[in-house]
């Protein structure tokens, strides 16, 4: 048995997934950093230079992850947008044309299979949007950088163009990347588009033709197909050969009429439908053989309707920008490594959705007192309880101590036992590398951090944020090691493909 996914399928999925951000009873979904030690062989596989793949397992997903988490941060409504495979304008380039009947056995001009794998559209460099009608039967666009926007396709290059919608400089700033860019619907370009408007043809000229000019209607189940109110082709014979489509009467085989709901359409060029005037009223035989001409249907409700699925926009981007220390929950102290998105997180030790547009996931330790200065990355355990872990960030200003406990022998759990103990208590706890110790302190206090945002710790100790665990982690990405410091911003973008 053979079957597709089809683009309406993947469509729907991101659709919505795109309003799960926004509905009354949203989602909350918080883009996450983590990964502060080093991928080794030993533990996660891959290196620094060479990061592993996550793997799409319980253990990865559902635990690991939560391990090696810094700090979250929510995603709002206002940081997604669909998106779409950014393909940029360049003259002598050639593009492929918007066809409904794209399939294995009928390629566009690069070989595509599928609509929405062709280059059927492309950026200029004032980020605006074309969707081509028309490449000239499949030659280079040869001609000036388009800037009309007009609601009307238009010839340019060679080319037949039509309009799409612009991308702001503000949606350029925060979702334009080398790869990917924003797509919306221009409003005035939708009003304007009409349900089974005919804009194309693709011709195949024949031979042997009488040369003059021709009409013919499009039959099929369009407005008054078939006759002089539905859509009509004006055909231009020159060389006893059918002229290719074109905007331009006289030279090009054009659109006479573009009529309106069409969902699909045949031109008939045999001895009784063809005629010498457009109201169809004349029969003219053209004679001739092997030419054809074929209607190209627009998409549901018309070229430039709904550029997000017009253009395929199955793709939805999230981009979040982490400032500094932001709340004190971002660690500056460290890098990181790892990227992923969860969903429905709780408040630690609860079962309620988090809500707090910042979380720190490290656990804290103030010390009473300390010696030495503990060094991140380090290994560092305590006497008595045997707990392992590894420093995220010392503050020796407030002598907190940050650190995380992974699943990895050494890391945060006894590698001779597999034992995985909680730091807890006044034991002390000693760095491996630096030899630094520290006292924990067992005083319940509120401590004002660097940002002037304060942490509540309980006899010394400070939890995460977010109930290790909890929610689905829907997206995981590793990434060579990325440096934060307290001066710095990062903008970190996820494209989730449906």
């Amino acid at each position: 048995m053979s079957a597709i996914i089809t683009e309406k399928f993947r469509q729907h999925n991101a659709t919505q997934f795109f309003e799960s951000f926004s509905e009354s009873s949203k989602s909350l979904y918080y883009l996450f950093i983590g990964k502060a030690t080093a991928f080794t062989t030993a533990t996660t596989t891959g290196s620094d230079s060479s990061p592993p793949t996550p793997a799409d397992a319980v253990g990865e997903i559902e635990y690991y992850a939560w391990d090696s988490m810094l700090a979250a941060k929510n995603i709002a409504s206002s940081d997604i947008t669909y998106a779409l495979p950014r393909r940029n304008w360049t003259n002598g380039t050639t593009y492929d044309m918007y066809e409904h009947n794209i399939s294995s056995s009928n390629t566009s001009t690069s070989g595509a299979s599928n609509l929405y794998d062709s280059t059927f559209y492309f950026l200029t460099s004032d980020n605006r949007v074309y969707k081509v009608l028309d490449n000239n039967s499949g030659t280079a666009y040869s001609g000036s950088e388009p800037t009309s926007e007009s609601t009307s396709p238009f010839a340019l290059g060679g080319y037949v163009l039509k309009y799409m919608y612009s991308i702001t400089s503000s949606e350029a700033a925060k979702y334009l990347t080398t790869d990917f860019m924003p797509v919306s619907t221009d409003t005035t370009v939708s009003a304007a588009a009409t349900d089974g408007k005919i804009e194309s043809l693709s011709i195949t000229a024949g031979s042997g033709y009488t040369n003059g000019t021709y009409y013919a209607a499009v039959y099929g189940d369009g407005t008054n197909a078939g006759g002089a109110s539905g859509a009509i082709v004006r055909i231009t014979v020159s060389g006893g050969a059918i002229a290719s489509f074109g905007l331009t009467a006289g030279t090009d085989t054009t659109i006479h009429a573009a009529g309106a709901g069409y969902t699909y359409g045949t031109v008939n060029l045999s001895s009784g439908y063809t005629f010498s005037d457009s109201s169809l009223s004349s029969a003219s035989a053209m004679g001739g053989s092997g030419g054809a001409v074929d209607v190209i249907i627009s998409p549901k409700n018309g070229h430039g309707n709904d550029a997000v699925v017009e253009l395929g926009g199955h793709y939805v981007m999230t981009a979040t920008t982490l400032t500094q220390a932001e709340n004190d929950d971002l660690t500056t102290a460290n890098d990181f490594r790892q990227v992923g998105i969860v969903v429905d997180p709780t408040t630690y030790g609860t079962t309620t959705v988090a809500t707090s547009s910042t979380a720190r996931q490290t656990f804290i330790v103030k010390m009473s007192s300390s010696s030495g200065t503990f060094e991140v990355d380090e290994k560092i355990s305590q006497a008595s309880t045997g707990a392992i872990g590894k420093v995220v960030e010392w503050d020796s200003t407030r002598s907190l101590l940050y650190y995380q406990q992974e699943r990895f022998g050494d890391f945060g759990t006894n590698s001779t036992t597999g034992d995985n103990s909680a730091f807890s208590g006044a034991n002390l706890i000693t760095g491996a590398t630096s030899s630094a110790t520290g006292t924990p302190s067992t005083t319940t206090e509120t401590v004002t951090l660097a940002n002037s945002n304060t942490v509540a710790l309980t006899t010394g100790y400070a939890n995460p944020e977010l109930q290790p665990d909890s929610g689905n982690i829907i997206y995981l990405e590793n990434r060579k090691p990325i440096s934060r410091s307290s001066d710095q911003t990062e903008d970190i973008k996820v494209i989730i493909e449906f």
